[in-house]
């Protein structure tokens, strides 16, 4: 009786021992954390414009453009692009492309999802309390310890325990479609395109720089195509063509292809090339494709249709 009794003192006694150092692990890294912000702060004169976090869970942020409009809210919709880089030696790891970028309403962007890092999203409240003190248009960055960001297993090429600086940039519209609209335009004008370019009511803009003169798909459920293609973001990055062979296409239900395709397409002849830049909502919208095209990219196709059966 008395050794069980030793024994089962010694089981809690060790027990209490093993909670104590991950209890004084778990302390240490959050005090380092804090330390390295606070020492990055008060080095880089920035004591008077980093905000402390309203629950001073230990990040902190600074409005860098306030923005126009009205201070957003969780309920608005918002538009906005991520760069995570290390506080500590400005290692880039997450740099959002310009061609695309996150959409969701306010409230949710705590929730933030990369491909790169990981299937399944991190919950990141600083950077809705960055939002939310912005306007449209405004910009902000986070100092964020590595516990309220990717911790000790680190996240894709994001180091364990590694404190971060996150730019978060909101664009001033919040419907995608102004966005889309407003990059293809600019696109289309640094490319001297304008004049040549037709918008589609759906949104797309096309140019034909040949005009087909064979058979015409008479019915997109049942009519096929044999296609090539070269598909590009709008800063120049192919991301798939049609090079190793031939492409052939139905315009009914297929999900070979996009919906961009299947509303221009099938408008013209056999024998047609044209180029067309498709607004991101008939493309791959929010979701993106893979690690090439991020979330609400618009994209630009050459297009030429070699022949089509009916």
């Amino acid at each position: 009786m008395k050794n069980f009794t030793k024994l089962s003192l010694l089981t809690v006694l060790l027990a209490a021992l093993i909670f104590t150092s991950c209890k004084k692990e778990y302390d240490s890294i959050q005090t380092i954390d804090d330390s390295k912000i606070t020492s990055y702060i008060q080095k880089n004169g920035l004591s008077s414009v980093m905000v402390q976090d309203p629950d001073k869970s230990g990040f902190y942020y600074q409005v860098l453009t306030a923005g126009t409009g009205d201070t957003f809210k969780n309920t608005d919709s918002v538009l906005y692009n991520i760069n995570i880089r290390s506080l500590e030696d400005g290692t880039g790891y997450v740099q959002t492309p310009l061609t695309g970028n996150f959409g969701t309403y306010v409230g949710y962007t705590n929730s933030f999802y990369k491909y790169e890092l990981a299937t399944t999203s991190f919950n990141i409240p600083a950077i809705r309390t960055a939002i939310l003190a912005l306007k449209p248009g405004g910009v902000a960055r986070i100092l964020l310890p590595s516990y309220l960001a990717f911790g000790k297993n680190g996240a894709g090429n994001i180091p364990s325990n590694t404190v971060l600086e996150l730019t978060v940039t909101t664009y001033p519209y919040k419907k995608q479609a102004l966005l889309d609209d407003d990059r293809i335009t600019k696109f289309l004008a640094a490319k001297g395109l304008t004049a040549s370019a037709v918008k589609d009511p759906s949104g797309i803009y096309y140019i034909v720089n040949t005009a087909g003169t064979g058979t015409v798909i008479a019915d997109k459920e049942v009519g096929t195509a044999i296609i090539n293609y070269a598909g590009r973001l709008l800063d120049g990055t192919g991301f798939d063509s049609n090079s190793a062979g031939t492409f052939s296409t139905s315009f009914s239900s297929s999900t070979a292809i996009i919906s961009g395709w299947k509303i221009i397409i099938p408008k013209f002849a056999a024998g047609t090339k044209l180029r067309m830049i498709i607004p991101s909502a008939l493309a791959y919208a929010g979701n993106g494709s893979g690690t090439t095209i991020a979330p609400n990219s618009p994209l630009d196709f050459d297009i030429e249709i070699v022949s089509v059966t009916n």
